[in-house]
């Protein structure tokens, strides 16, 4: 361990401002459409920009204009937005170009959009707009599909389209009273040039060109990431104001008020999967900030507070719950798990059952976090705080007298069930090659061997397992999700429609997709809140998914980083960050 400096020694580096950091699973790329993972998220929330964010400081979330001028203006019921961009936003400075400055325009926008729809790229996002129902987009892909032609991209249709230079307009099939808050995020809704896609047709992943921040200018693939401060970023003055009572929000307005963003000259990102080393490198000074490893939590952040040879040092502590659920999808699909019969749904809830998620919180998660009692999240709208399921706690007793009422016995005398049938019965469960995952396989094996289920798991890269997911060819596997504010994402897991993208499940159940289908065109109040609490209820019942753990996240700086607070919905995570 390195010896302790007292506080007032600790000094930032001399000359560009330099932000080290590591994250945990490697990146899949920097295109928007092609990702689904948190670190290539993180990249593109630095590099693209959304016409709308939420306010940095804000608690609950506020939404705010970004590259708009101001908030959509709304009209028929929810059915059209308006957006105007802010003029003299540009685009950093590519080859793709030609040598000239390239203005963003609201036809960008257009493009980024139609790209999900492009049965050429494989996106896990399509569902966001296609549960929207932007008008004519759908049947453009369809009749693309239909003739194997290109996506036509300048096709004219309502559901998407420039009005001149700076106005976009969306026309939507049904009422839809969030759907401005899909416009935060990057990922989604972050602009691309289309002279870029064309010119790196080739490798887009490896190409990121926007009007956010910072640039690309380094990446050594699943190893280190580096960006640098975009010199034709607009460099806006800092707004933001902390919630009421929140003093780590409030040291952070104090610095950054009238400053102009970005402070950083430079953001080096390291991917580091196993937890000891990259706990090692900030402990060794080669970090500025890192996540807390989960295995070190106990050693760091003892009893929720920065352990003292830490804090001597005058390193920093933010802990903050997540806007999301760590969870095991079953492939409702797949002939042994699948199925909406009573003695299938009898063995994924038997399953849930004998799921142990106090265990897997203490043990995988060392308590940092709370036990999930149903797959939406907090900071959602939805999430009630006051919910218990059987997903909650461990009932093998209930879970073996499942089994057994519906036929799921031991009929060879090995110790593990067969089917019905007599034929085997073998539970496959995908997870990530890392440390932690292994641990959670450790307890899962003795969960489901104490009720008599043989589970066997397969560990894999994280690009590996979302790509098997997205083919429904995995079993069983264990993920995460991010999102908010509203809890339709979260409900959206197991609508129908959605398989192949964001229902990892693979779940289609017509009376859950009607009760889905309600809720999101209700306008916000007690009565769409039930309907959205009978959706939680179908789910838990059926049991596509189990959910396990809403996690609490420990980040740690040192000394002289400011301004980095982790908010749980937005995906930028470097433009409010300073070095003093």
């Amino acid at each position: 361990m390195p010896a302790a400096l007292p506080a007032a020694a600790a000094q930032a580096p001399r000359g560009p401002k330099v932000l080290r950091m590591a994250f945990p699973s490697a990146e899949a790329g920097f295109d928007p459409p092609r990702v689904g993972d948190a670190t290539s998220f993180a990249v593109l929330g630095a590099i693209f920009e959304s016409p709308l964010t939420f306010d940095y400081l804000a608690r609950p979330a506020l939404l705010k204009p970004n590259t708009a001028v101001a908030l959509p203006e709304v009209s028929d019921n929810f059915r059209r937005f308006v957006v105007t961009l802010k003029p003299g936003i540009f685009f950093a400075d590519d080859p793709a170009f030609g040598g000239q400055p390239r203005e963003l325009v609201a036809q960008d926008y257009v493009y980024s959009v139609k790209r999900f729809y492009d049965p050429a790229i494989t996106t896990e996002r399509l569902y966001v707009f296609e549960n929207a129902k932007l008008l004519g987009l759908s049947e453009l892909r369809k009749a693309a599909m239909a003739a194997k032609t290109p996506f036509p991209y300048d096709v004219e249709v309502p559901g998407i389209r420039a009005l001149d230079r700076y106005r976009f307009e969306i026309r939507l099939a049904e009422p839809n009273p969030r759907f401005a808050q899909n416009m935060t995020a990057p990922s989604t809704f972050g602009a691309v040039a289309r002279e870029v896609v064309e010119r790196y047709a080739d490798d887009p992943m490896a190409h990121p060109v926007g009007t956010g921040p910072f640039r690309l200018v380094q990446w050594r693939r699943s190893s280190q990431i580096v960006l640098e401060r975009n010199p034709r970023y607009r460099s806006p003055v800092f707004d933001g104001e902390p919630a009421p009572g929140d003093a780590e929000a409030a040291a952070v307005a104090a610095h950054l008020r009238g400053q102009k963003l970005p402070l950083l000259d430079r953001v080096e990102l390291s991917i580091v999967v196993e937890d000891q080393p990259r706990w090692l490198a900030f402990e060794g000074g080669d970090l500025d900030a890192v996540m807390v490893p989960g295995t070190f939590a106990p050693r760091v952040v003892p009893g929720g507070r920065l352990a003292p040879y830490l804090a001597q040092q005058g390193v920093q502590l933010s802990r903050s719950v997540m806007a999301g659920v760590t969870f095991s999808f079953f492939n409702c699909e797949n002939a042994t798990v699948g199925g909406n019969s009573p003695a299938q749904v009898a063995l994924r809830r038997a399953i849930a059952l004998g799921c142990d998620n106090p265990a897997l919180l203490k043990q995988g998660f060392l308590d940092q976090g709370i036990v999930a009692q149903s797959m939406v999240a907090p900071f959602n709208s939805g999430y009630d705080e006051r919910l218990v399921s059987e997903v909650g706690a461990h009932s093998p007793a209930r879970a073996r007298a499942l089994l057994d009422l519906y036929g799921f016995v031991d009929r060879n005398g090995d110790g593990f069930r067969e089917r019905p049938d007599g034929s085997p019965l073998v539970i496959e469960y995908a997870a990530t090659a890392d440390q932690r995952s292994r641990m959670l396989a450790e307890i899962w094996q003795r969960r489901m061997t104490a009720i008599g289920l043989r589970f066997r798991f397969a560990f894999m890269p994280f690009p590996e397992l979302i790509r098997r997911a997205l083919a429904g060819s995995l079993q069983m596997a264990t993920m995460s999700w991010n999102s908010g504010p509203d809890g339709d994402f979260y409900l959206s897991l197991a609508y129908g429609p959605n398989a192949s993208q964001n229902n990892d499940s693979r779940f289609s159940l017509p009376a859950y997709d009607e009760v889905y289908t309600r809720q999101r065109g209700m306008p916000d109040g007690p009565e769409r809140l039930a309907v959205m609490a009978e959706a939680q209820r179908m789910m838990l019942a059926y049991m596509p998914y189990v959910p396990h753990v809403h996690q609490v996240l420990n980040d740690v700086t040192r000394p002289w980083v400011r301004g980095c607070l982790r908010h749980p919905l937005l995906e930028l995570r470097f433009l409010h960050t300073d070095i003093v």
